[in-house]
């Protein structure tokens, strides 16, 4: 038995070596996931540490805890006006979509194998979801952005397919099991979760915008830790309760995304650090619990697999959900190549070997190794076919501004930033001739990656980040003002 002071060791070594490969790594276009599992690999037991590590309940579960966080983070930074233009289109993606991709992969896995037809479908839905985390990571690692409506399709369908390729997943596993049940009686679970992580998921996420600003904590070090703990109420009582809990968590991110809270950055920056934080745990983890030795064995089924998946059944699977819609043939292509497989497929494959699958082992493995494949050969292309299909746009990075603002709960005064568009019509205009309200102050103009204290006679400019102080009933206006 390791004492808590030597496993506190080799965590806090693992995750220090993972954070520096990555930064070592980042302009090569390697994808995280593959670095964070190769050090994971490399101190298992037949790595250099030798740690012997084969419990996949607790892999399984530390999975989970940590696609609690990063589904809410990625909530978070939802930006729901861009993402409802492309909600009915990611919704067939993250459903029908996925179920297309299970079964071809089922039959395919059918016929490879000589099996029945619900342990392809397991297979198929195991593999099933995408990870858009990986996708945008990659682009931000070549300073590159996407067009038109492609990113946020992408982004809202990462985020709410996992609910359906869990869902396929249980509900095979189930059929296995018990025979006697029948595909009928799974419509209804399949509902129950939707509807339940549906309504849970949007009543949380505004109770917890509500509770935020109405509790006046004494001290704002409590702000994190009571919008963690809600975050995981919402969870894991919709969990209980037989809804989706991955959906839940997901929408309550989003709705609390697009509100106006106190401690807003603050909030999402803990969550954002503490998502970094899960991805590097459970890859990590799942690193420990792979042995190379035996993924070795299933190289030619596994490129196989790979391949079918790759340009067949996720070309196939956009292409048909994607038929109503008004997209352009080179952003459905672009769809069809950038569907990676990240850590839910891995996650899921643990279900058959916990509850005593047959072959269970071959699934998880084939189902690393496809993982493997898509991170490393779709990763590594990204870019390139961004590019190629001319749907690559420069990067928006993130701006630092040396201003923090925290509104009180009994007033409505804001701290927003507004960019001076190229075509305002307020530029070279000074701002004491922008008829600006008089209970709102522009505090701050950046220009140039400088910090300009404004006066009346400051002159803008196209480009300018202009910091506002602002009474929030004037929000239309002053928008209205720059536009």
């Amino acid at each position: 038995m390791l004492s808590i002071d030597l496993l506190l060791l080799i965590g806090a070594a693992l995750i220090l070596i993972s954070i520096l490969l990555a930064k070592l790594s980042h302009n090569i276009g390697i994808p995280t996931m593959l670095l964070f599992i190769g050090v994971g690999i490399l101190a298992g037991s037949e790595g250099l540490g030798g740690i012997y590590f084969d419990d996949a309940g607790l892999a399984q579960s530390i999975g989970i805890i940590a696609l609690v966080f990063i589904l809410f983070s990625g909530g978070l930074e939802t930006n729901w006006s861009e993402s409802k233009k492309v909600s009915l289109p990611s919704f067939f993606l993250a459903s029908i979509g996925v179920l297309i991709t299970a079964v071809i992969i089922g039959l395919f896995v059918m016929w490879l194998f000589d099996t029945s037809f619900l342990w392809g479908l397991l297979f198929g839905s195991i593999i099933s979801s995408t990870d858009a985390s990986a996708v945008f990571s990659i682009l931000r690692t070549g300073n590159i952005s996407l067009k038109g409506k492609i990113k946020p399709l992408l982004e809202l369908e990462s985020g709410s397919n996992d609910p359906m390729a869990v869902f396929l997943t249980i509900g095979t596993i189930e059929l296995l099991l018990s025979p006697e049940k029948t595909v009928l009686s799974l419509i209804s679970l399949f509902l129950l979760q939707i509807g339940l992580g549906g309504v849970i998921g949007f009543g949380g996420g505004r109770l917890m915008a509500y509770l935020v600003n109405k509790l006046n904590f004494f001290y704002e070090g409590i702000y994190p830790i009571f919008a963690l703990s809600v975050a995981l109420l919402i969870y894991s009582s919709t969990a209980v309760l037989g809804g989706s809990g991955f959906l839940a968590i997901y929408i309550a991110g989003v709705v609390l995304g697009n509100c106006q809270f106190v401690h807003k950055r603050s909030l999402i920056r803990f969550f954002d650090g503490l998502a970094v934080l899960s991805q590097i745990t459970m890859f990590l983890t799942l690193g420990l619990l792979l042995f190379p030795s035996v993924l070795l064995d299933y190289i030619g089924l596994g490129f196989l697999l790979s391949g079918v998946l790759m340009f067949i059944a996720r070309p196939l699977s956009v292409l048909i959900t994607l038929i109503p819609f008004k997209f352009q043939i080179k952003e459905k292509i672009f769809a069809s190549w950038v569907g990676l497989r990240g850590a839910v497929p891995i996650i899921l494959a643990t279900f058959p070997l916990i509850m005593g699958i047959e072959n269970s082992h071959l699934i998880f493995n084939l189902v690393f190794f496809i993982v493997l494949t898509s991170a490393l050969f779709q990763g590594w292309s990204i870019n390139f076919i961004a590019k190629l299909l001319n749907l690559a746009a420069p990067l928006e990075k993130k701006r630092n501004l040396p201003i923090e603002f925290t509104s009180s709960v009994k007033d409505d005064t804001e701290l927003i930033e507004i960019v001076v568009p190229y075509n305002s019509k307020v530029v070279g205009q000074q701002i004491v001739d922008l008829n600006f309200p008089e209970d709102s102050r522009i505090i701050l103009v950046t220009r140039d990656e400088r910090n300009i204290v404004p006066s009346g006679q400051t002159t803008l400019e196209e480009g300018d980040i202009l910091s506002m102080l602002i009474n929030i009933k004037n929000i239309d206006s002053i928008k209205q003002i720059f536009s």
